[in-house]
């Protein structure tokens, strides 16, 4: 499969493209004087000497500490700079779905303003702190992770190349790497490997990228120098070397060497990343929002019930979705996508305050867990620099493309216009808010009207059952081509699919799957596919009577502070839940239930919903035994 250009598919109006705003209205709050601080003082255009020593100024100001970016942004932080990429990043998704000229002119500039940092430093060199730090690390003394801090900037540069075509971001990309190159020249392949041994992020990913674009040997040998043969031949011998390890490091390397396949067509590379995925998510299994890293760092291997602490963590949530993107673009295997969507609703949104806009770093799912939330300039930790990317882009893995088909990967309301053997064509998938189930969903002009019009289908009584989407396609000329339709994880019976309101697609007795549908595709032609689902129980590895519930795709949470035991049956999970608070107003409420049969019983709403109550999401069921 391929991906399509970026700014091709871009969200419709509903609650995601609300969550996306919300990321936008953050993104762009932040100033560029603060984004840039570190880098002008790094490249001496720039300093602070509060009142000047004089007794009569006041040392508050509009460009006073007061104002700064602070947290892991602050000047006496090593990690400084980080933010940097990762806005450039989302700032180049965010123009391409809006078009919005603010966001452009603004990323424009503090691209333009790097490259003058970038002149002050000699031309090559370019970070928010100094060159120091890297002759530190290469005499084995320890800098928290400049590598890491220097990726996300690469990174940025690279997609405002690639996505916004801010041609001077890639020169400065290369400025760079020339400096790095001229540093790694005289490195021992021991030197190097003690290097790698630092968390270096993705570092490897944009050598690639950027070899990807110039071909230049330079940027080869800087591949060849990244390579961190120590991690990824022991992947390949079959060695588990993620247990207790950091994920968070180690993830963004297997995209290194993805996009080193993807660059130079090396098989080796390719084998690293089955490998990996292998250890880290088909043998070692994952929790109920699809995480198999707690702390940071990876659980072990199908055990992971003494592991219930802290939770996932955001990054590690962001990259292992850009994996599983990256592994279905190369199969077209749907259980990629299933993977994806388990980790975008219960990841990427329940990271995500609904209200603020602000990052959970971590996403406990024991008892007793709560959110905390970052502060939109205090913190800056790693985690806010990646909210701010997945909530710029996750439209790009709705539609893919292969010859002479387009599959729909991910059910987001959302329109694709493109081409078809050189005819524009349009495809939307609108979601049905009233007759299915519709996520995140609030007040709508939609939902008043079916509630206050009677010569309207009526809806259904009680909570439906499923989710309904309706595709519509555009298209200048008719075109024989094939729609794939991916029927995920969670169905729980033959999914619908009719076509033109009249014609009803045999049924399908699988799932994690995609279907196809092959005909001549007419203007105006419409798929209707109705997802059914089901309130489901999934254990927890390592714990056979410790269990969390989902509802189709989204994972419940239970608001309660303590350890709770339910009494049922899990394989009849409705002889513990019952829906709750079903229909709010205009719209419903999917996955609100509570207990019933236990005494002083509690609620569930999907976790994504939760902000600052205590919750649980696995419970201990006991079975109940009727006397005989």
């Amino acid at each position: 499969m391929k991906d399509f250009k970026a700014g091709r598919v871009r969200l419709l109006s509903g609650p995601l493209k609300k969550r996306f705003d919300l990321n936008k209205q953050y993104i762009m709050s932040l100033t560029h004087e603060n984004l840039l601080r570190n880098f002008y003082l790094e490249s001496g255009l720039w300093s602070y000497s509060g009142n000047g020593g004089t007794t009569s100024a006041t040392t508050t100001s509009l460009d006073g500490p007061e104002q700064w970016h602070w947290g892991w942004e602050s000047p006496t932080c090593e990690l400084r700079g980080h933010i940097m990429g990762h806005w450039l990043s989302a700032a180049a998704h965010v123009y391409v779905q809006t078009d919005d000229p603010l966001v452009k002119a603004k990323a424009d500039y503090i691209v333009s303003e790097l490259a003058r940092c970038q002149e002050a430093n000699g031309g090559e060199w370019l970070a928010a702190f100094p060159e120091t730090y890297m002759y530190r690390i290469a005499k084995g003394k320890f800098v928290w992770a400049p590598h890491y801090t220097i990726h996300k900037l690469l990174m940025g540069l690279y997609e405002m190349y690639v996505i916004a075509g801010n041609e001077l971001a890639l020169r400065v990309m290369s400025g760079i790497a020339s400096w790095f190159h001229r540093w790694t020249v005289s490195f021992t392949q021991e030197q190097m490997d003690d290097l790698l041994d630092l968390e270096t992020g993705g570092i490897l990913e944009t050598w690639a990228d950027l070899y990807g674009v110039t071909q230049d040997p330079k940027h080869l040998e800087l591949i060849r120098k990244y390579d961190r043969r120590r991690f990824f031949d022991a992947l390949l011998e079959g060695q588990d070397v993620l247990t207790n390890k950091h994920a968070n490091t180690q993830i963004p390397e297997i995209l290194g060497a993805a996009r080193v396949y993807e660059v130079t067509g090396e098989e080796r590379y390719r084998e690293i990343v089955e490998a990996f995925w292998k250890c880290a998510v088909t043998d070692r299994g994952y929790v109920a929002t699809g995480a198999g890293d707690n702390g940071e760092l990876w659980m072990p291997t199908g055990d992971m019930s003494a592991r219930l602490g802290v939770g996932q963590e955001h990054c590690c949530n962001y990259n292992m979705m850009r994996l599983a993107h990256t592994l279905l673009r190369w199969t077209g295997e749907a259980s990629y996508a299933d993977y994806w969507e388990r980790r975008f609703y219960n990841g990427v949104l329940a990271h995500q305050h609904g209200e603020t806009g602000m990052i959970s770093y971590f996403l406990g799912i024991g008892a007793g867990s709560h959110k905390h939330w970052g502060s939109p300039t205090q913190h800056f930790w790693c985690c806010h620099g990646t909210l701010m990317q997945a909530n710029a882009s996750y439209e790009t893995s709705a539609f893919m493309q292969e010859e002479g088909s387009i599959a729909i990967c991910q059910w987001l309301p959302s329109e694709l216009d493109s081409e078809m053997e050189g005819s524009p064509i349009r495809l939307r998938i609108e979601q049905e808010g009233q007759y299915g189930l519709y996520p995140l969903n609030n007040w709508s002009v939609e939902g008043m009207h079916m509630i206050t019009k009677v010569h309207v289908p009526p809806i259904p009584v009680h909570r439906p059952d499923r989710f309904i989407y309706n595709l519509t396609l555009s298209i200048q000329q008719a075109k024989m081509f094939t729609l794939k339709l991916r029927l995920p994880w969670w169905l729980s019976n033959n999914p619908v699919i009719t076509v033109n309101d009249g014609e009803l697609v045999q049924k399908i007795g699988e799932k994690s799957c995609f279907v196809k549908l092959t005909r001549e595709w007419k203007d105006g032609d419409t798929v209707r596919v109705e997802l059914p689902k089901s309130l489901v129980a999934e254990s927890l590895p390592g714990e056979s009577g410790t269990y969390a519930f989902l509802d189709g795709p989204i994972l419940l949470a239970g608001l309660t502070g303590d350890d709770r035991m339910l009494i049922g049956d899990p394989q009849q999970p409705g002889s513990m839940l019952v829906p709750d608070r079903e229909r709010n107003h205009s719209w419903w409420n999917p996955g609100y239930f509570r207990t019933k049969g236990i005494d002083n019983g509690f609620r569930f709403v999907p976790l994504y919903e939760i902000t600052d109550e205590k919750y649980a999401v696995y419970f201990s069921i006991q079975p109940q035994y009727q006397a005989t």
